[in-house]
């Protein structure tokens, strides 16, 4: 359930919600929305493939209904006083029941799911991690994520078409942030850094600025590169255009290199 591609620079993708498997068991306790998955990162692996030759990714083929890898395995909200879903989301993103009534996830089929499923994608994700590292003194982890621009439960009006999230700052080296930033606001493109989107868990927990692993979440406006309703249609001239300043951040990720003394 997870694919793994080991690069050759310091740079690793994290797909966390583009998968679109629930497994057999779990299915017959969701109903007609959840079945819908319209919370899908919808085809950013496609959006991403190519556009770095050597850079890592780690992905998880299971859909964020079933479990959410980018939330906390705790169960606390990085965003306390919003609306938001969590580990093992019980509503979609509309606020809207995803399981029959009485079907929800107990305590023990959370830490099951939590086991099967969240466990090994981040064990994956650490060990990529510390095998750039390794390799190239520092790694940067840029976490792959989009959402529909309109969605009046998570956030009031339309939402930028480029959010960049290092948690004020604090995920990733203040050049790294730069780059992005300025790359992203010379594209034609809305764009905000640390707006209602501020980096999720993954980024929080890999962040060690300090001892060499930066973190950036890049979240994007589904408007940008597809159709926001079903059948959730990928529009390559959209996605190609986009994907020009998308190849320059990342390019311009890899080349980096912290200064020494």
């Amino acid at each position: 359930m997870i694919e793994i591609t080991k690069g050759t620079t310091p740079l690793v993708l994290g797909l966390p919600h583009t998968g679109l498997t629930i497994p057999a068991d779990i299915l017959p306790g969701m109903n007609d929305t959840a079945r819908q998955m319209a919370d899908t990162d919808w085809r950013i692996h496609d959006l991403y493939a190519g556009l770095l030759p050597g850079a890592s990714s780690v992905r998880t083929q299971i859909h964020r209904y079933v479990i959410d890898v980018n939330r906390d395995p705790g169960g606390h909200s990085l965003y306390p006083g919003q609306n938001t879903t969590g580990l093992c989301p019980v509503t979609d993103f509309d606020g809207n029941a995803l399981y029959d009534e009485g079907k929800e996830p107990n305590a023990n089929e959370i830490a099951r799911r939590q086991g099967l499923y969240h466990a090994p994608y981040h064990r994956a994700l650490t060990h990529e991690l510390s095998r750039v590292r390794a390799l190239h003194g520092h790694a940067i982890l840029y976490d792959c994520h989009s959402i529909r621009s309109h969605i009046p439960f998570l956030f009031t009006g339309r939402l930028p078409d480029i959010n960049i999230g290092t948690n004020n700052g604090t995920t990733c080296h203040p050049e790294l942030e730069q780059l992005v930033h300025s790359i992203s606001a010379a594209a034609p493109y809305t764009q905000v850094l640390n707006g209602r989107f501020k980096g999720g868990w993954t980024t929080r927990h890999y962040a060690d600025p300090a001892n060499g692993v930066h973190c950036i979440q890049m979240e994007l406006a589904q408007s940008t590169y597809m159709q926001e309703s079903p059948p959730w249609a990928y529009d390559t001239a959209k996605a190609d255009t986009l994907r020009m300043p998308l190849h320059d951040i990342l390019a311009a990720l890899s080349k980096w290199r912290p200064q020494v003394g």
